[in-house]
């Protein structure tokens, strides 16, 4: 049992011996404050050091030391013959009144003064889902499972790999990352995605967004439009955002994006993004006509393409689609692919693989740029590729995912039959949750997800990913990081936030 702190001294000061901040950062601490609050007026004199370290039942060495620290932040002022004293010529705007409920007495709370671009982007409706570090239960976007992955063998690898690393990847590494690396994912690609690629033309980078603002730098300049999925990923824009690229949102229809539609919207943009092998977050897959429209497109006009494929791993029913890239015969597409979704995502570690005409350029912008990917766990990830246990792991999540989607689907149909709509998806890491008809008219997803919040479940709003006037409401679920036994569980607390508010 924690023991009570001391009776405070006449300076105020409580002293708590098994907290974790040491005893003259506490005593330290606590005189600074007192200052700051004016219960220490300047040209206070202080008790003296000995004195001191008696009242607090501690070290006179512990006392000095604190005193010390802010004699030299200048709280504490000392001359020969007086002892030590709180100095005279604090300013004033710093003196406040001792605070009550964390805000100083008569204070008036003030709205920060922030951006243009930040106002601009909480004006758009950021998908709201629960905080940084809450213990939700469900259902949590662009989450893998947190027990799938072999986290004692990757430890294994990153020991290996870190025993006595080459200096080329401690010391002098490549601006494009880890070349081994880079040679797995080259590799990867060509036996599992059906494209060949030089490893030369791979840059591992810390997530999309750096991806897209490294490639749209290259090939656009700042003003230039780039055609973007609506609605669609909100780190798209926000990585063109970053290279001084305006977004134009192209509204996809039930095929997918259409080059015809973008082409109305903005004949100039010389930049298109897109997910064809399974959009987010509606799920559609690109036919093959438009494949070839928006590849003729980019011929034709000498413009560029960016394939994001961050879940083209998992595909639950035929065969895996082959990416636009494996289509592309004149060097137009920039395919995109994330680690951190598929392992785990503090991992950061994604990666861009480049037209074989910008690699020249790239390699030499990249070496100004930063910050880079980090390096730490990118030999390991090569050793986990190149043994085959990245295979292993899809091969294992695969099915895993697919069976959460439909222990969620039948869930759903049992609790929230007359509140929502769930249609299963052949693909991805997450599903879309539409109102039934019944509710549809008053519903609003973004009130829908606070009240999950609340419950302890996670779910994004759909309708903030939209960039255009035309936003459709509903959730979207994201399950492979949900076990099946919580699955249940949470789909109760969503049936009674939605019973809550219809």
């Amino acid at each position: 049992m924690r023991p009570r702190a001391r009776k405070a001294p006449p300076l105020g000061i409580a002293l708590d011996p098994t907290g974790p901040e040491p005893l003259h950062r506490q005593i330290g601490e606590q005189l600074r404050r007192g200052i700051l609050e004016r219960r220490l007026a300047p040209g206070t004199k202080l008790p003296s050091s000995r004195l001191m370290a008696t009242e607090l039942d501690c070290a006179r060495g512990t006392v000095l030391l604190a005193i010390d620290q802010l004699i030299a932040e200048g709280y504490l002022v000392t001359q020969a013959g007086s002892g030590i004293s709180v100095a005279a010529n604090l300013p004033d705007e710093m003196l406040v009144s001792p605070s009550v409920d964390g805000q100083p007495s008569g204070a008036v709370a003030e709205a920060p003064i922030l951006s243009r671009r930040t106002v601009d982007l909480l004006a758009t409706g950021l998908s709201p889902q629960a905080p940084f570090g809450d213990p939700a239960i469900a259902f949590p976007l662009g989450q893998p499972d947190r027990d799938a992955f072999p986290y004692r063998l990757w430890a294994k690898l990153l020991e290996q790999e870190w025993r006595k690393p080459d200096w080329q990847v401690a010391g002098a590494p490549h601006p494009f990352g880890h070349p081994r690396l880079r040679e797995a994912i080259a590799s990867y690609l060509g036996a599992a995605r059906g494209f060949t690629c030089d490893a030369r033309a791979i840059v591992v980078t810390s997530g999309l967004r750096q991806s897209i603002a490294t490639l749209a730098r290259m090939v656009l300049d700042a003003g230039d439009e780039a055609w973007v999925e609506d609605p669609g990923f909100r780190g798209t824009r926000e990585g063109l955002a970053a290279a001084d690229v305006r977004a134009v949102p192209v509204p996809v229809d039930a095929s997918g994006f259409s080059v015809e539609t973008a082409l109305g919207l903005a004949p100039d943009a010389r930049l298109a993004i897109v997910a064809p092998s399974h959009q987010f977050p509606l799920g559609t897959v690109l036919g093959l006509q438009r494949r070839l429209a928006l590849l003729s497109w980019a011929e034709r006009t000498r413009s560029w393409i960016v394939e994001d494929d961050f879940d083209g791993e998992y595909r639950y029913s035929g065969r895996p689609l082959a990416p636009l890239r494996a289509l592309d015969r004149s060097g137009r597409v920039a395919y995109l692919g994330s680690f951190s979704k598929l392992l785990f995502p503090t991992l950061r570690l994604s990666f861009l693989a480049l037209p074989a005409s910008l690699v020249e350029a790239a390699e030499r912008i990249m070496v100004g740029v930063s910050p880079r990917a980090s390096l730490l766990g990118q030999g390991a990830l090569a050793r986990f590729i190149t043994e085959g246990h990245f295979v292993a792991h899809l091969r294992r999540t695969r099915l895993l995912y697919a069976s959460r989607q439909q222990a969620l689907i039948a869930s759903a149909e049992r609790h929230l039959s007359g509140l929502l709509e769930i249609m299963p998806d052949p693909a991805g890491m997450h599903v879309i949750a539409r109102p039934h008809a019944a509710i549809a008219a008053t519903f609003d997803d973004v009130a829908v997800v606070d009240a999950a919040a609340a419950a302890s479940v996670s779910v994004a709003a759909l309708s903030a990913c939209y960039a255009g006037v035309r936003k459709e409401k509903g959730l979207i679920l994201g399950y492979a990081g949900t076990p099946e036994v919580e699955i249940e569980r949470a789909i109760v607390r969503l049936q009674t936030a939605l019973r809550g508010l219809y």
